[in-house]
């Protein structure tokens, strides 16, 4: 199914010391070059949208034709949360997209067979998320102390790409914006809805780049690789 990708990576990197992360090198390319990678590997990618800072436009788009990235139609401006900033992305994908996925720009490790895992099953469920089983006991604490242990076999760490189908995607965000709400992770405009999402199992290499040990991970793991 023709799928459209926004790559949201209008962050701040506070995390980063202020150094904006998709920038940094990793192997042969910036960070958001092999992003733009996976999805450039995959059949059913149609076109990628980036969400950036503006600042940061003229850097990604050289790193797009450093890297032989054909698919991206379009860079826009970021919101000030991670919701304005995919709503911003979803005014720029075309009118014939049947799916759209929402990926961090910075999980620069998701393999293209996965990718494409998640875009099948959100073809047959609605929506689909790539995620792997905590391999943790967890916890719930409330003011210090633990109040409860969920059963670690119905629990995943949820990573990116989530995709939907168009329609049940923007039902999701005009829901959102009629109640005022501001959700951190996409699945739950779609939650928020009743629709369903199937959790797509991935791999535990599909890390998101936060601090600066990150980096020395992710190209430990970019060598393994290869």
């Amino acid at each position: 199914m023709d799928t459209s990708v926004i790559i949201v990576c209008a962050g701040n990197s506070t995390r980063m010391g202020g150094v904006n992360k998709i920038l940094l090198p990793l192997g042969e390319h910036l960070v958001i070059g092999v992003t733009m990678l996976a999805f450039q590997q995959c059949e059913s990618v149609k076109e990628i949208i980036i969400s950036a800072r503006e600042s940061d436009i003229p850097a990604i788009q050289e790193e797009a034709r450093n890297s032989g990235i054909t698919k991206l139609k379009e860079c826009t401006v970021g919101g000030n949360t991670r919701q304005e900033s995919v709503i911003n992305g979803i005014k720029k994908i075309s009118k014939d997209t049947q799916l759209v996925a929402v990926h961090d720009g910075a999980r620069p490790l998701v393999k293209p067979e996965h990718i494409e895992r998640a875009i099948k099953d959100a073809g047959v469920f609605g929506g689909a998320a790539l995620g792997v089983p905590v391999k943790d006991t967890i916890k719930v604490v409330d003011d210090g102390i633990v109040t409860d242990t969920p059963p670690r076999k119905s629990l995943y760490i949820t990573q990116t790409p989530q995709i939907f189908r168009r329609n049940l995607y923007f039902e999701g965000i005009d829901f959102a914006l009629e109640h005022g709400l501001d959700f951190t992770d996409d699945c739950q405009l779609v939650e928020a809805i009743g629709g369903k999402v199937y959790m797509t199992t991935g791999d535990y290499t599909n890390i998101k780049i936060t601090t600066p040990e990150d980096i020395k991970i992710a190209e430990t793991l970019i060598e393994m690789r290869n």
